[in-house]
């Protein structure tokens, strides 16, 4: 879903509201408040739940343990809804050649400084830099190299994108910023 003009280019980015993180963050609610309600019921000695016995269950030790590990999940997956309900991660790219400027958009963690904006001239822009990294957990990620400045992610670390998506997505942003790809 990117937009793109003769002069303006703007690319999307997806932040944590993904279907992985939807699923993450409801399994991990579910598998919390199953062990918090064992530890519960192992301490008042009755089942709360009726297919999750805790008879055989003593409160201490495995009682502890078990709530402990419950109320762990919880702040896990209260940290991880907040995310997908604040969208943490999420923004845009903007490209604009008549003003010969790039304009990087994404939002972070409320606080002063939930607006994250980082604005240059095209002329600092350096390159364009791939980082392939295949195996169990590939990581393809397409950097903009910046005079003076760290390298600028501008695609998602979980995007996943095959090897020839994210070439032709660098290639055709190294044609239109009129500089050169390094990486492979």
């Amino acid at each position: 879903m990117n937009h793109e003009s003769d002069w303006l280019r703007i690319e999307f980015i997806i932040g944590s509201r993904r279907i992985s993180n939807f699923c993450w963050a409801f399994v991990l609610l579910l598998g919390a408040l199953g062990f918090s309600f064992v530890g519960i019921s192992s301490y008042f000695g009755k089942d709360f739940i009726p297919f999750l016995s805790s008879q055989e269950i003593l409160f201490i030790p495995q009682g502890v343990v078990m709530s402990f590990y419950g109320i762990a999940g919880l702040f896990l997956s209260f940290y991880l809804w907040c995310t997908i309900l604040w969208n943490v991660g999420s923004g845009y790219n903007q490209f604009d050649k008549k003003k010969k400027s790039v304009y990087l958009f994404r939002w972070g963690f409320p606080g002063k400084n939930r607006r994250i904006c980082i604005q240059f001239s095209m002329r600092d822009i350096q390159g364009i830099r791939m980082e392939v990294q295949e195996g169990i957990y590939p990581r393809r990620i397409i950097y903009m190299k910046i005079k003076g400045q760290q390298d600028v992610p501008l695609t998602h670390i979980g995007e996943n994108l095959t090897l020839r998506e994210i070439e032709e997505k660098a290639a055709e942003l190294a044609r239109s910023l009129r500089v050169s790809i390094e990486g492979l």
